[in-house]
């Protein structure tokens, strides 16, 4: 099953989760991805300024797809909902 991603925060909670299904840390994360235990922390806190990069870096390293999609046209759905 997929999980539908429209925030940070949302992103963050399943990076989360995955990192805590692989039992790692965020250090033993941080390490592997070249990155900081403080920025894993940021992802994983859906702050908004984290860089895509370093994001799709812990999405490689912890085996997770990205995979977009146009949504469905009958969402009730604005884009002011996740501000």
């Amino acid at each position: 099953m997929k999980d539908l991603i429209r925030t940070p925060k949302q992103l963050g909670n399943l990076i989360r989760t995955a990192r805590k299904k692989a039992d790692l840390s965020q250090s033993q994360l941080g390490e592997m991805t070249g990155l900081r235990q403080e920025t894993i922390s940021l992802i994983e806190n859906g702050n908004p300024a984290t860089r895509i990069d370093s994001i799709l870096s812990v999405i490689a390293m912890l085996k997770l797809d990205l995979d977009l999609g146009r949504r469905k046209k009958s969402a009730d759905f604005d884009y002011e909902d996740i501000l």
